[in-house]
């Protein structure tokens, strides 16, 4: 009996064992499983691989906005709004996505370079089907990188963002910017404004936020023709501080005609310069050399009377409290601005807050200013017969406007001066 039940529980386990019916079921069964979040994976990769594209495109786009304030002297409140309001258009939302403004980039082949932007979007992504392998949501980045590059440099910048005749040409006069472009920040029709039949202009190149007026006489050496709706350009000096108003009152009126006088600043600045003041004025007369420091005129008039043979070098005049200039067109100027410093390559400087004033400078063939003209609030009328070919005279102003023969040089390399970088193109660099 014991021997028949044992067979027949062999023959019963041996049918078992090698029945195949539903052995396909039963794998099927068990990859199943496995299958369904492959599936899942592979579709939701998909769509992480399409938010890292949208995301990618919102940070080049960011990128570049905000190179394009850069290129246009703005600061880093007003890149991250135009960053920011560039990205909200191309698929980032607001309150899930974070972006991140580097200036100057923080990591990559650009890292501190102080003409490139670095953007950074940066996503939590919720999953979907992959929640049945975890609950952390992913997170997409993408990373950008743009640069301003190229150009080239101008002697002459006019920062008025509306007045029409910028820079004007008028009179019957001949104007040369040897080596150099000219550039006016004005969006008015005739930014650049030349009139009359005789006038004559030579430079690099013209570059205008609005439009350009031109006559027969310009000439452009650089570029076939001018170029107009051009970027903004950055004030060179915008973040160069204002000396404070101090020191003693020297008297106005120094030299006397066929005397030779030397001036000598007897205080010292805060800053660290020699320091000279005059109140109400300053008048010029005969042969006057000025030695290496800072000259402040308090309100009145800078004047140089006729026949004055006025010299300098490493001198910066600034002017305050409602100071102009007023130069005689029989002067004969020679005057450098320091090299090193804080008013490294300022020869001039106008007081930002003596809005709409006027400054003239009127001198002769001989004269020659080495430095910068900067006088951002105020207009400058230069007439007569300046010369600056030896020399690097840079000009930034509100508005210029030329009635004589004027011939201004752009060599500073060794003048201490910024550059005006015009004609600069932006690209993604990374």
């Amino acid at each position: 009996m014991v021997a028949r039940a044992i067979f027949k529980f062999r023959r019963t386990l041996h049918r078992f064992t090698g029945d195949t019916n539903g052995a396909i079921a039963v794998m099927a069964a068990i990859a199943f499983p496995v299958l369904v979040g492959g599936m899942a994976l592979g579709a939701e990769a998909g769509y992480w691989y399409l938010s890292h594209r949208k995301l990618q495109q919102a940070s080049d786009l960011a990128a570049y906005a905000a190179a394009v304030q850069l290129r246009s002297g703005r600061g880093n409140a007003e890149m991250v709004a135009a960053a920011g309001k560039i990205a909200e258009a191309s698929d980032f939302r607001t309150g899930d996505d974070t972006l991140a403004l580097a200036h100057p980039p923080a990591t990559g082949s650009r890292a501190g370079s102080a003409k490139a932007v670095e953007v950074v979007v940066k996503r939590q992504q919720t999953r979907f089907f992959t929640l049945i392998y975890t609950t952390e949501p992913v997170e997409i980045s993408a990373r950008a990188v743009a640069e301003v590059r190229g150009g080239g440099n101008a002697c002459l910048l006019t920062l008025d963002p509306t007045v029409g005749g910028a820079i004007t040409v008028g009179g019957s006069s001949e104007v040369i910017f040897d080596g150099c472009d000219v550039a006016t920040n004005s969006n008015a029709y005739d930014a650049f404004l030349m009139q009359g039949g005789k006038v004559e202009l030579t430079a690099g190149c013209v570059h205008s936020v609005g439009g350009v007026s031109a006559t027969s006489g310009l000439n452009l050496t650089a570029c076939t023709s001018p170029h107009t709706q051009s970027p903004a350009i950055r004030d060179p000096y915008a973040d160069l501080a204002e000396p404070m108003n101090i020191g003693t009152c020297s008297d106005s009126s120094v030299g006397s005609n066929n005397k030779t006088i030397t001036v000598t600043p007897h205080e010292t600045h805060p800053l660290g310069m020699p320091l000279r003041r005059y109140c109400g004025g300053l008048e010029l007369k005969g042969d006057v050399t000025f030695s290496p420091g800072l000259y402040i005129v308090d309100g009145g008039t800078f004047r140089i009377n006729a026949s004055a043979y006025v010299t300098g070098s490493g001198v910066t005049f600034f002017l305050t409290n409602g100071a102009e200039m007023a130069f005689n067109g029989s002067a004969t100027l020679d005057l450098s601005a320091p090299t090193s410093g804080p008013f490294s390559g300022i020869l001039f400087y106008s007081d930002r807050d003596d809005v709409g004033l006027s400054h003239s400078i009127n001198g002769n063939a001989g004269s020659t200013l080495n430095g910068a003209v900067y006088l951002s609030s105020s207009d400058l009328s230069y007439s007569g017969n300046f010369s600056g070919t030896y020399g690097c005279t840079q000009i930034v102003t509100r508005r210029v406007t030329f009635t004589g023969n004027s011939s201004l040089n752009v060599d500073c390399s060794a003048a201490g001066t910024r550059r005006i970088p015009v004609g600069e193109i932006i690209a993604l660099v990374e």
